[in-house]
């Protein structure tokens, strides 16, 4: 859908209905992008469990209305009582895509409190209020969860919490049908009451560290208290006259800069018959992330310096593809706040842990560090593994042109390349949002890099890719592997904000009060 209006007091898109009616509700309320993006993301760990949870991380990107742009990272980090030789006795070469030892630390409602204490003007426990009355009272099961628990029934529904919880009579519950959290409703009202610090240390903490020890995590209660996420400065690029600005690593933010860059060198009609130079450009940039990307704190690599590498002539193996992945989504308000917000459990309903008293359901994100010792990403104590995760925003000098977000798993960057693409060329949110879409996945380790394309990509664009070397792998249009963006363009009449009708979602936008 796409909604144009004169100057408003602001606008919100996101992958669900439910979570964009809350963060319009948060508008309408008096507060500010910040308070719309903390009340979409707690609704959203309720109404879209296979992409977000409690139990996950986030990153951020905050504009403020005096112009500076900080980047909030909130991912989180391999408990300090674990040790790589004990992963490898236990996994030997590779961490398994699921199960406990995948579980890190999660950033993501540390995150929400860094977010509120910076610059949101509803109280606290405002942010909860949509969130608990739909995981209390239920809400009809969406399209993408009912699907994704039909997928991934053989091992999540052999979780006792997420079972008893998705699965109730041993049927996974249909579009439509309600879904209703209690657990997760009592978790959420103490945290709304208590703060972060009842997720991190609180009777919460106590029960989730406990239910995780009980299946073998070597998460602490210490663990949890200790974790803080961090303000850091972005990394930035220019394209075609704009500012764009992206997440440092241990994000992906650079991949979307090299690409970028490359485009602006010579890249003619890169979504069109250059379409070949941007696919090389797209799978340079998912090796360097494969062989290179990893925490700075612990010795990775910068941003610049991962901009700047060449592509490496013996590539290492990129991840597999993740299914479910994340919510990204982007809100504004009138009084100089934007946010481009992406929260996630990785892949779909993460390590397919449902911890039964608190209804948190955890992240396998730590099934990114590598167990080989001479990586940079190799598995630490404390350290935090590589992310696909990263928020965009588009700067016209000091000002907003537009606020992306999207999901999309490896394929993030690749799809706010042609967001962004198409966005100079004149094609509205709906337009960029709607248009048909491919992505270079991961290189496995043998034979040719492929591309996932929709069926409706022009047949100039899919010959160009083609004649570049890659073996097409064609896919229905609007199929979710290819993302959920929502965007959101700042106009002189106003704003357009548009949602991907590859997800649940909606883009609404909340007239100021008169």
């Amino acid at each position: 859908m796409v909604l144009t209006s004169r100057p408003t007091g602001g606008a919100i898109s996101t992958s669900h209905h439910l979570a964009t009616a809350a963060g319009a509700a948060a508008l309408e309320a008096g507060g500010n992008a910040i308070d719309a993006a903390l009340a979409a993301a707690a609704t959203l760990c309720v109404v879209y469990p296979n992409n977000v949870a409690l139990g996950g991380d986030l990153v951020a990107l905050v504009r403020s209305p005096d112009g500076e742009v900080r980047f909030l990272n909130a991912t989180g980090a391999a408990p300090a009582g674990q040790t790589l030789a004990a992963l490898r006795e236990a996994h030997g070469d590779a961490l398994p895509l699921r199960g406990i030892d995948t579980v890190t630390v999660p950033g993501g409602v540390c995150g929400w409190n860094s977010l509120h204490e910076y610059g949101a003007t509803l109280p606290w426990a405002a942010h909860f209020e949509a969130a608990i009355r739909h995981a209390e009272q239920g809400f009809p099961n969406s399209r993408s969860v009912a699907a994704a628990l039909v997928e991934d029934r053989e091992t999540l529904a052999a979780d006792p919490g997420a079972s008893a919880v998705f699965y109730p009579g041993g049927e996974p519950i249909a579009e439509g049908e309600p879904l209703i959290q209690p657990a997760l409703a009592q978790t959420l009202r103490r945290i709304a009451a208590g703060g972060s610090a009842e997720f991190y240390e609180g009777e919460t903490a106590q029960q989730w560290v406990a239910g995780l020890q009980a299946l073998g995590s070597k998460i602490t209660l210490q663990d949890a208290a200790e974790y803080q996420g961090y303000w850091a400065e972005p990394i930035e690029g220019e394209f075609e006259g704009h500012r764009v600005l992206t997440g440092p690593p241990n994000t992906s933010g650079f991949m979307l800069l090299r690409a970028l860059q490359e485009v602006a060198a010579g890249i003619v009609d890169p979504l069109g018959s250059g379409a070949g130079k941007l696919a090389d450009a797209f799978h340079h940039a998912n090796t360097i992330r494969a062989s290179h990307l990893a925490d700075p704190r612990f010795g990775g690599a910068s941003g610049a310096d991962l901009i700047g590498l060449p592509a490496p002539t013996c590539p290492v193996p990129g991840a597999p593809k993740a299914s479910g992945d994340t919510v990204g989504f982007a809100a504004i308000s009138d009084d100089g706040w934007a946010v481009s917000f992406i929260n996630s459990v990785y892949w779909s309903f993460g390590a397919h842990i449902l911890e039964p008293h608190t209804g948190i359901l955890f992240q396998n994100r730590g099934t990114s560090f590598a167990l080989d010792a001479n990586s940079p990403n190799a598995f630490g104590p404390g350290k935090r593994p590589r992310h696909t995760l990263m928020p965009v925003l588009i700067l016209r000098g000091d000002e907003v042109a537009w606020v992306p977000a999207t999901m999309g798993g490896a394929a993030q960057p690749q799809i706010h390349a042609q967001l962004l693409i198409r966005s100079l060329a004149g094609a509205t949110p709906h337009e960029a949002t709607h248009a048909p879409r491919w992505m270079v996945e991961e290189w496995p380790g043998i034979g040719p890099a492929t591309v996932m394309a929709e069926s409706d990509v022009p047949q100039d664009t899919r010959d160009a890719i083609a004649a570049a070397g890659y073996a097409i792998t064609e896919v229905p249009p609007y199929t979710e592997d290819l993302g959920h963006s929502n965007l959101i363009r700042v106009t002189p009449a106003g704003y357009e904000a548009a949602s991907d009708p590859r997800s649940d979602g909606s883009a609404m936008i909340v007239p100021a009060p008169s």
